[in-house]
């Protein structure tokens, strides 16, 4: 598999991507910086965490519009895969590859922890390495991580099964105490239609060695390999 991880001013997760996949292709990716829209063809684009622009407007507003996203979207479109995480997430939003948006977490605070996550679709590339209401534990750390969709986009993302994961309680439980940031009914990761595009505001990358807390985010890149090499 190839990979390109894109490099925004303000990104801050790139490097813990590229480690995280590295560990997973057993060669490193391709480091893009945003402005260079004519990169290699690549299996796997990867938008990592961070706070592009410093989050002025919206999170992700402005590099929605970074000249390497027009390239992206064109590929997407086109059916390679593509992975936001955390301001990824934001931006793939803002660039109407994702439905819904993200906005100020309820409590309007900042917040950076270890959440536990329920997978709800094992059937991507991106989720296929867990089981169907397994429990994963994932770092968050975001300011504007509340995921809205209005009642028409959510009926959408029910009946395609657009929703990859949800927070839970380690029980498995999903309620409102065990929603970190008012997402509309817990939503943590979305897909596109296409299932060939995810977004999601927890850090898999985070947990890829046991010597980082553990390897619940391992799965996802291995399943990625696994399937686009």
């Amino acid at each position: 598999m190839k990979a390109a991880v894109i490099v925004f001013p303000g990104s801050n997760c790139d490097r813990d991507m590229k480690v995280a996949l590295a560990n997973s292709m057993g060669s490193d990716p391709l480091m893009v910086w945003h402005g260079d829209s004519n990169f290699p063809e690549v299996d796997l684009i990867v938008l990592p965490g961070g706070f592009s622009y410093g989050d002025y407007l919206r999170s992700g507003a402005m590099s929605a519009n970074s000249p390497v996203m027009q390239e992206i979207v064109r590929r997407a479109n086109k059916g390679i895969h593509v992975l936001g995480v955390c301001n990824g997430f934001q931006i793939l939003t803002e660039a109407g590859l994702l439905p819904g948006v993200l906005m100020r977490n309820s409590d309007m605070k900042f917040v950076c922890k270890d959440v536990s996550l329920r997978v709800e679709a094992v059937h991507t590339p991106f989720t296929q390495g867990y089981d169907k209401g397994q429990i994963i534990n994932v770092p968050v750390a975001h300011h504007d991580g509340n995921y809205f969709i209005d009642d028409d986009g959510f009926k959408e993302l029910e009946d395609n099964r657009m929703i990859g994961f949800r927070y839970a309680h380690a029980t498995g439980q999903v309620d409102e105490k065990s929603n970190i940031n008012g997402s509309r009914d817990n939503i943590a990761g979305v897909f596109n239609k296409g299932r060939n595009v995810m977004g999601m505001m927890p850090h898999p990358e985070r947990l890829i060695d046991p010597a980082l807390g553990g390897v619940d985010g391992k799965p996802m890149f291995d399943s990625l390999v696994e399937v686009l090499s």
